[in-house]
């Protein structure tokens, strides 16, 4: 027997705002305060569905007026529409919204965290058959040299054994930096991420004064501008280290451009670039190529960078792992009991949907 029309009953849009521990720096700009927005959507037969929009401004242009906005516009458009065509309404989001990809990636995540609350299973078995465990990198952002010395040290002690550090603002400064870092987490995986902030030439010269002082990062990301392809494509041909794609790769197309111009040896996908539908193509896509995949975030609540984990661990395939933003927000891992305080993310336990409960 056929189910009857499993339609959106109502939609709501408010504010989800929480103080920092501190900034959160990198090259092109800085968080002060996690303002993000969050979307939620109630099915006819109650079933909830929650997604967070994370607006970078300083980063993707997007404003937080704007998407609160278009976020109460899609509302009224979604309101009777059935669930179960998840894909035709991600098309239509992708029409409507395609300069406001958090907006969509909030009403996606509300999406499916209904749909999969509502087939009692949780959001990872959507993607594949078991949930990988997934231990995430944590940043160091750009500052002096003792906050440097101080977040590495209580980081280390903590657990972490990769660190992630943000550099292009100040050449010199953050070869101190990188040095620090390697000094104080002794054998500990170094990534670096620009943030667009060096010329494929100094990208290169930087590399080359950390090789020539004994440190090999395993990843650099983004080290040029965005739209610098052949900047991008000259680090990755003679770097000697794995070079990822962040900016420069903000949709399906700019995915399959990087792969066919063997631009990078890495993605970095975050579903609020390209959603959650178009970043799963995105990691079948790279996959098939021999592309490696890293999965992070913006500045982002448990729930947003949770839903993220979800769809990591049940595709896999994933080496690298920037899914720390919680441990920036106060209060960050409250309600999260699948993130470790060493930045474990074991989503075996939940139940159904994200499993976050927001309160």
């Amino acid at each position: 027997m056929p189910r009857k029309h499993n339609h959106i009953k109502k939609t709501k849009v408010t504010s989800l705002n929480a103080p920092l521990v501190s900034p959160f720096r990198v090259a092109t700009g800085q968080h002060d305060s996690l303002e993000n927005i969050l979307f939620s959507i109630e099915l006819a037969d109650g079933t909830n569905g929650f997604g967070e929009a994370a607006v970078a401004t300083h980063i993707t242009g997007e404003t937080i007026g704007e998407t609160t906005k278009n976020l109460k516009t899609i509302g009224q458009w979604l309101v009777g529409r059935d669930i179960d065509d998840y894909l035709k309404l991600s098309a239509g989001l992708h029409e409507r919204l395609p300069k406001n990809k958090s907006a969509l990636a909030a009403i996606e995540m509300s999406l499916m965290d209904a749909l999969t609350r509502q087939w009692q299973i949780p959001l990872w078995k959507f993607f594949g058959p078991t949930a990988k465990r997934l231990v995430t990198d944590i940043t160091i952002v750009i500052g002096d040299l003792k906050e440097t010395q101080d977040a590495t040290r209580q980081y280390f002690q903590q657990g972490f054994r990769t660190f992630k550090v943000k550099v292009g603002k100040n050449f010199n400064l953050d070869y101190d930096r990188v040095m620090a870092v390697h000094r104080v987490a002794k054998n500990s995986k170094i990534i670096l991420d620009a943030n667009q902030g060096f010329s494929a030439d100094e990208t290169l010269r930087f590399i080359k004064m950390l090789k020539r002082a004994g440190i090999k990062p395993v990843l650099i990301e983004q080290p040029v501008p965005k739209a610098d392809w052949e900047g991008l494509k000259k680090v990755t041909r003679l770097a000697g280290i794995a070079v990822c794609a962040d900016e420069s790769v903000s949709t399906l197309a700019d995915a399959a451009k990087a792969i066919r111009e063997k631009a990078v040896n890495a993605i970095n996908i975050k579903l609020m670039k390209t959603g959650i539908f178009h970043s799963r193509e995105i990691a079948l896509l790279a996959k098939a190529n021999g592309i490696k995949l890293m999965i992070g975030g913006m500045m982002e609540s448990s729930l947003a960078m949770t839903a993220s984990a979800h769809l990591a661990a049940g595709l896999g395939g994933f080496d690298f792992i920037d899914l720390d933003t919680p441990f920036f927000i106060k209060d960050g891992r409250k309600n999260n009991p699948y993130l470790s305080s060493n930045g474990v993310y074991d989503l075996r336990k939940v139940k159904a949907g994200i499993g976050i409960h927001l309160s």
